[in-house]
């Protein structure tokens, strides 16, 4: 038995042998190894994935300890991406890991996706560069497993996955979703399914009000921000379960669909 097959031979238990080596042959990219990406990633590496390109701009900071995998004493100030391709190299020293200090924006999504990977996570919290991703892997035949907002919610058993056309009550998504239609050409039809799953929440945020308590409604005066100091409030077990769940998708896609080597 090879280091490979001690190592993950529970995930050929689980999905066979020939789903087994599509995994081992596969490679993701991952955008955004934050909450939802960090715990995501770590859920690949656990399923044998062979190649994983990590993308993110940021360092690890001391805020992110409530919900990030990587953010531990030591890690503060470096590189997520070169944080969670250490980690990644402790669970399996195969892997191949690309990593890529980069924010994707229109001027990077070129060089970015000019690889043609099995499956992309998108675990980023910009509407607009969520859109041009989705729009972009739609273009390019490359597999894109989307994720909405974990901020605000609690309850991790609450989760659900469907096509991006049809989620609810996630204003990260629905704004999403517009920008898909008016400005990347994709049906406007309720209906009409895009061909993305996204991982979402239809459970109602909870929001920090001013005073330190939390509130069921924003306050008016509030300034809710995508930040570590004054956004909404996270939880590991709500961030890694909406990592896991996009994990599972796609792991799930490379399993049941494998793409053909150019």
């Amino acid at each position: 038995m090879t280091n490979y097959e001690a190592r993950f031979d529970g995930i050929k238990r689980l999905y066979g042998a020939a789903g087994q080596q599509r995994l081992c042959d596969s490679h993701v990219c991952i955008i955004g190894i934050g909450g939802v990406g960090s715990w995501a990633v770590e859920a690949l590496a656990r399923s044998g994935v062979g190649k994983l390109t990590l993308v993110d701009l940021d360092d690890v900071c001391i805020s992110n300890v409530n919900r990030q995998t990587h953010a531990v004493t030591g890690e503060f100030g470096k590189p997520k991406i070169s944080v969670m391709a250490q980690r990644v190299k402790l669970i399996n020293p195969d892997c191949v890991i690309h990593e890529c200090q980069w924010l994707f924006t229109a001027s990077t999504a070129g060089e970015i996706l000019a690889i043609k990977f099995d499956a992309l996570l998108d675990a980023i919290d910009s509407p607009s560069m969520k859109a041009l991703m989705i729009a972009e892997c739609v273009r390019r035949g490359i597999p894109v497993i989307t994720t909405g907002g974990a901020g605000g919610r609690r309850d991790p058993t609450a989760l659900r996955c469907c096509d991006l056309a049809h989620s609810t009550h996630d204003r990260l998504l629905a704004v999403t979703r517009k920008l898909l239609r008016t400005n990347h050409g994709f049906a406007k039809e309720p209906e009409t399914s895009f061909g993305v799953p996204c991982v979402f929440s239809p459970e109602a945020q909870v929001f920090p009000a001013n005073d330190g308590t939390v509130c069921e409604k924003r306050e008016a005066d509030s300034s809710l921000r995508l930040d570590c100091r004054s956004g909404y409030g996270t939880a590991s077990f709500v961030t890694g379960a909406f990592g896991f769940a996009a994990a599972a998708e796609v792991v799930r896609i490379i399993v049941e669909s494998p793409r053909q080597k150019a």
